[in-house]
């Protein structure tokens, strides 16, 4: 129960971080996600099989003798498609059954319902999120339009066996064409999907990363979730999250996808073939895969939390090196490299201990993984030795089971193959979509601006006002009450500690006050000076300007100011 609860956790959060760029995001709308989705499935099944008959028509009409010679199968399969009507088993007044439409037909009324998804749901998919689903509905075209290829392949594969056997040379070179025009004409088709997959992941961790830091800015949600004084929260290494984590979630959510969907039509096409050549083959794959598949998933859970943990001690290791290059001065003056490097000396610690563990249980996965692949090796051998034995199965016959076994098999080995890839892709979900869930649910009102008013003649205003710690009933001060006109000027002193930085916070807004008034100028009049020094990521003039816009102010302007406070050598360091 546990496990299950676990998993639709990590389903809730991967639907949190994906459906959003897809569909906006509510916490009663996931059906519609799901719905969606399976609409696009039938706008791109309809498709293909419009396109495909299409084609064949075509192809009919200006070279018959060889769409009749080569492709004699996709024919038949079509007609069948189009004509043979849908039976139900026969039951009451129906003794022989009853009849519906045929799966084409069932196919288009599926597009047409699909396509009437997508067209109620137009309001929802504005502001372009039309798109994506646009460039996921071409790749999984392109899925299905291989995979048909990969299925076609099998037979030719067993038709060039038998003739070499036979020693049939014109048999053999005309299947030996068919079988390199199938690769010319799939090996486009997968490149293009590689590039609009690559496409897509793109322009979703552009969207994902705009979306994560605008919520990371609004309401100074970097501050509360940041370590401070009395912060609220301490989300580790959220610059790792917003870079690193979204070009993982997004590359990886759209190859395990694509990938899954990939393996299901690999092994819907493909069984039906290795099931129609022996059944005992097919049942003793599927038993095999199914229990190699529950063992890999087992241990695979604890590889999940340690990934998550090696993440995150990579993230404090490089943060460590970062830190002492943001203060090597100060560093410096202290003579302080022999506590730096054992702090660094820490941290390197952490992260190899945990890899150590990785290392372990990666290897123990491996080992299952290889006796999972070698053990599906023999299947074949062992179910169909016999019929080939006793002469009932040809060898071109054992040819095309093999390569139709090996899809299958790869389909069927989808999460055992890729136990390690997953585990990583679940630590990353966690993370980015646990920094995600911190920054909706900062708690705001321990830092909300309790401005009351703006002052007209540019005055600070405390009436009964209050410094109090967020997040704790630490009380600095109360009752405070105090006047501050413009050209007035106030000297705050104590002791450290006492609250002097924090009556700033509140009067600057970074921290609430619970009880009285609290009202300033207008945020342009008025300007704080932390106790650290900050410069800005820019030229020397957005330094000047910071944080007003740059445009505002000319160059014989800023030129001005600083020779105004003596700082006109600067211009000689950064002419630019």
């Amino acid at each position: 129960m546990a496990s299950l609860q676990s998993f639709r956790a990590q389903l809730t959060r991967l639907r949190r971080l994906s459906q959003p760029y897809f569909l906006p995001y509510t916490a009663t709308n996931g059906w519609l996600f799901v719905a969606l989705l399976l609409a696009l499935l039938f706008c791109v099944a309809g498709t293909v099989l419009a396109l495909l008959s299409g084609l064949m028509a075509v192809l009919g009409v200006l070279l018959p003798g060889i769409t009749a010679q080569y492709l004699g199968g996709v024919q038949g399969s079509l007609h069948f498609i189009w004509t043979v009507p849908i039976t139900l088993p026969a039951f009451g007044p129906f003794s022989q059954g009853l009849k519906l439409l045929s799966w084409g037909q069932v196919v288009i009324t599926l597009f047409v319902l699909g396509l009437g998804g997508f067209f109620a749901c137009r309001n929802r998919l504005r502001q372009r999120r039309w798109v994506p689903w646009l460039l996921l509905g071409t790749i999984i075209l392109m899925l299905l339009s291989v995979n048909g290829i990969n299925a076609g392949i099998t037979f030719i594969a067993r038709d060039l066996t038998n003739a070499l056997i036979a020693r049939n040379p014109e048999v053999s070179y005309r299947n030996l064409w068919v079988y390199g025009i199938c690769f010319m004409v799939a090996l486009p088709i997968r490149t293009l999907q590689y590039f609009l997959t690559s496409k897509l992941s793109l322009v979703w961790r552009n969207w994902l990363t705009k979306s994560l830091v605008s919520d990371y800015f609004k309401d100074r949600a970097y501050y509360v979730l940041n370590p401070n004084e009395g912060s609220g929260g301490d989300v580790d290494n959220p610059d790792q999250r917003m870079a690193d984590d979204t070009k993982n979630f997004t590359k990886d959510a759209l190859k395990f996808t694509l990938d899954i969907f990939d393996a299901i039509l690999m092994f819907t096409l493909n069984i039906a073939i290795l099931w129609s050549i022996s059944g005992e083959l097919a049942f003793a794959l599927v038993v095999y895969a199914a229990t190699i598949t529950v063992v890999m998933v087992f241990a695979g859970r604890k590889l999940a939390k340690i990934n998550s943990d090696q993440l995150r001690y990579e993230a404090d290791f490089r943060y460590g090196l970062v830190h002492v290059r943001n203060n090597s001065e100060s560093i410096a003056f202290y003579s302080g490299e022999p506590e730096e490097s054992r702090e660094v000396g820490r941290r390197l610690g952490t992260l190899i201990e945990n890899f150590n563990l990785l290392i372990i249980w990666e290897a123990i996965l491996q080992a299952l993984q290889r006796i999972g692949n070698y053990g599906s090796n023999f299947i074949p051998y062992l179910i169909l030795i016999v019929p080939i034995l006793a002469g009932e199965m040809d060898y071109g016959g054992f040819s095309q089971a093999s390569v139709a076994y090996n899809l299958v098999e790869y389909s069927l080995f989808f999460i055992i193959n890729r136990i390690e890839e997953l585990a990583r892709f679940s630590a990353s979900v966690g993370r980015l979509e646990g920094f995600q869930s911190n920054i909706s649910r900062v708690d705001r009102e321990e830092y909300k601006d309790f401005f009351a008013e703006i002052t007209p003649d540019s005055a600070i205003v405390l009436k009964g006002a209050s410094v109090k710690t967020p997040f704790s009933d630490r009380l600095l001060a109360r009752d405070l009450n105090l006047s501050i006109a413009s050209g007035q000027r106030l000297l705050v002193v104590g002791p450290s500690g006492c609250g002097k930085t924090s009556l700033l916070r509140v009067i600057s807004g970074l921290w609430a006050s619970p009880t009285g008034q609290v009202s300033t100028p207008p945020s342009g009049e008025l300007l704080f000076i932390p106790q650290r020094p900050y410069m800005t990521l820019g030229s020397l003039r957005e330094q000047l300007c910071y944080p007003l816009d740059s445009d505002r102010f000319s160059d014989d302007h800023l030129r001005a100011v600083l020779q105004e406070v003596q700082l006109q050598s600067v211009l000689e360091r950064y002419p630019s």
